[in-house]
This record gives structure tokens, sequence and C-alpha cells, in this order.
């Protein structure tokens, strides 16, 4: 479908705002990212498989930049001032409504209660509406996870009446309820 969010690959991603400097992820910062994913709070909360070393940064890098030359996805460092990354937000394609955008995001441990997860929701949700061409922006949520519940409701996002989305992730079901913001 011509109608289907896009990410174009052959412009460079950089969303100022908020305090913020959203910016695509360098090979000099896989330090930074093994500090982002090896961290108990997210290996609960996400896909990404802990422990999370230099390999593993490494090779989730070449993935994320697979998927960006595709124009499948988009992720983003989350900065203050665009040097060192303090987390990291993702659009791309939702598996459950193609013309939706869906967004993850993750904070290092560091640089938790500081907004940072709302502000740079916020951010995406414009690049993922103007630029993407999204019907809706959706976040899907595993029930419990009060952190993230808490960046959605700040971010303007309300919890839809969409089916639960279920999946196996790290040997266990996980539910995860939709919550989604309509463009204006």
């Amino acid at each position: 479908m011509d109608d289907l969010p896009t990410f174009d690959p052959g412009r460079p991603v950089l969303l100022e705002g908020l305090g913020l400097r959203l910016r695509e992820w360098a090979d000099d910062d896989v330090p930074d990212l093994v500090a982002l994913y090896d961290d108990p709070e997210m290996d609960r909360w996400t896909p990404v498989a802990s422990p999370f070393g230099v390999e593993e940064a490494r090779a989730y890098l070449a993935a994320a930049r697979k998927k960006r030359t595709q124009g499948r996805s988009v992720q983003l460092a989350i900065t203050a001032d665009g040097l060192r990354p303090q987390g990291e937000i993702l659009l791309f394609r939702s598996a459950a409504d193609e013309r939706d955008v869906e967004l993850a995001y993750g904070v290092g441990a560091a640089y938790r209660g500081q907004g940072l997860a709302s502000r740079a929701v916020r951010l995406a949700v414009g690049h993922a509406t103007r630029e993407a061409g999204a019907r809706r922006v959706v976040l899907c949520i595993e029930a419990g996870n009060m952190a993230s519940e808490a960046v959605a409701k700040s971010a303007g996002f309300g919890l839809g009446d969409d089916e639960p989305v279920i999946r196996a992730a790290k040997g266990r079901e996980v539910v995860l309820r939709t919550w989604h913001r309509t463009p204006h």
C-alpha cells in the first residue's frame, strides 16, 4: 500500500526540542549502548537479551542500520546535548496495523526520573506523523509497567480498546496493551 508509514533512509534524522536532541546512533556509542541495555530493568521490560555486551551492541546497531536502510524503522539515541546517549527511542511500523507507527523507548538507569522518555516520545510523535505519515502513533506497553504507563499519559496517549498483543519473549508470554495518540 502506498499509504504505509515509511522512514526515508536517505535523510539522517535529528529531532531537537524540549531540551533534547534525538540522533542516530554512531559506532562510538557502543559503550553507552552497553550501559543502557545491560540493566535489570531494561532486561525486564524490553525484548533485548541480557547480558548485553560489546558484541551484542555491535550486532544490535548493525540490525538497526539494516532496518533503517530498508525504510522500516529508525532508532535514535536520546541525548541532552547531541553527544552522550542517555536512552533510546525506536520508531517503526506497527505489527498490529502497518498504517500506524509504534514507538518503543528506554532510558539508562542513571538518567531515569528526569522526563527524558516522555519528552522523547513527544518529539517522536511529531516526526512519525509529519515525516513518516502515521495514521496513529501507538505504544505497546506490558501490563504492570507503571513507569511506561506514566510516560504514555504524560505524552498525551490514552489506553485504547485494541485487543491486547500477546508475544512470547524470553521464555514467557508477554501481554501488551496498546496506548494511542491520533494526530490532530
